[in-house]
């Protein structure tokens, strides 16, 4: 059977309205169907459906109440789209044709909801869920969501089953999001991390360490914070630690126009918002210069010092005279270096020290993939 709903009224400060009004009197049975072109006020239970639930027609259809209805399978073909002022629950199948479903993002809990085995067929640009999509005791679920303009999903690939899972996408700069109710500063950041978009990002919920696979497109401009697109990472905004965190790469193919990666585990729930970032080059981790050494005790330039140093777990220091020949060796250096040789090399009066010249140094920072040299000036 078919019902085909045309048009309800009910009396709402004292206008008149369209939409289905349920009290508890509707139940879609197996192989039944119920086409929606009028909105839905529900407020009453409307679980246990079989059959499918459309929503039609080319003005838009609002789904409000005290109750979310819960459907076996569930349409859209409507151009002017869904708006969820409650959610919607979904048991089976989600059929994409035309429109969207709206939710709004500054109320998350209000969302298109997936339970357990539900899936979604024919998303697209035209199709999908604007607004926060969520999905109950799936291990891996590709959430059907992005904005107003664009299908821009996430894949979520977990250790485990999540008990609940929750996704969103956002075309708006972490800087001054004007739906999302927190602002994120660019750069606060560890100094490996380059330039971070300020185009787009996804809010992720979750508690299972989990992978996320996001892709970028032409509307991404990735151009604006890398010129080589094997260079872009996904980071997120650790939520302990108030800053940028490299959520590290598994899988990356593309260009600078379209592309995709897929993120190393993480929790989604460590995490306020998922963007993409590039990584820092040498030059913008940091740059060594030349140094001073005047080891006469004064408490002045006594030893050789190098900050950035102390970014490295893993370096090494080597230090060479003008001829070329290595003077002093030291991995992990903690400014120990005050003038002395410390080498097996033939060193003349070792124990008076290194005389005043022009000295050549070489630095490793071997967890950080970075290597400098430069010159450092020793005066007695």
């Amino acid at each position: 059977m078919y019902v085909h709903i045309l048009l309800l009224l009910f009396a709402l400060n004292l206008q008149a309205q369209t939409a289905l009004f349920n009290n508890g009197n509707i139940r879609i049975h197996d192989q039944g169907q119920i086409g929606f072109h009028t909105s839905l006020i529900n407020n009453s239970s409307f679980d246990q459906n079989l059959g499918l639930a459309g929503f039609y027609g080319n003005n838009t259809i609002t789904v409000s109440g005290a109750f979310i209805p819960e459907f076996y399978d569930t349409e859209i073909a409507n151009d002017k789209g869904v708006l969820l002022d409650t959610g919607l629950n979904v048991i089976n199948n989600t059929n994409f044709v035309i429109g969207n479903f709206i939710s709004p993002r500054p109320q998350p809990n209000i969302h298109f909801n997936f339970l357990e085995a539900a899936f979604s067929v024919g998303e697209n640009d035209f199709s999908k869920i604007d607004g926060y999509a969520g999905v109950n005791n799936q291990q891996n679920f590709t959430f059907p969501i992005g904005d107003e303009e664009q299908f821009r999903p996430l894949i979520l690939n977990s250790n485990d089953t999540n008990t609940f899972a929750k996704c969103a996408y956002y075309f708006e700069n972490p800087t001054s999001p004007p739906s999302f109710p927190q602002v994120f500063d660019l750069n606060k950041k560890p100094r490996t991390i380059g330039e971070i978009s300020s185009i787009e990002f996804w809010h992720l919920e979750g508690s299972v360490s989990s992978t996320v696979s996001i892709s970028w497109n032409a509307r991404s401009n990735i151009a604006a914070i890398t010129g080589d697109a094997m260079n872009i990472i996904p980071v997120g905004w650790s939520i302990s630690g108030r800053s940028w965190v490299n959520l590290g790469v598994t899988a990356l193919s593309g260009d600078l126009t379209m592309g995709f990666l897929t993120s190393d585990n993480f929790i989604p729930n460590d995490y306020a918002i998922i963007t993409f970032a590039s990584v820092a080059t040498p030059k913008e981790i940091l740059t060594l210069d030349n140094y001073l050494v005047t080891p006469n005790g004064d408490g002045i330039n006594d030893w050789l010092y190098i900050p950035e140093l102390e970014l490295s777990k893993d370096d090494t220091l080597k230090i060479y005279d003008r001829n070329g020949l290595l003077v002093y060796s030291e991995a992990n250096y903690t400014n120990g270096f005050t003038g002395f040789a410390n080498s097996d090399n033939m060193i003349i009066n070792r124990k008076i020290g290194l005389p005043s010249g022009v000295y050549f140094y070489l630095i490793a920072m071997k967890d950080l993939n970075l290597n400098f040299q430069g010159f450092l000036y020793l005066k007695r």
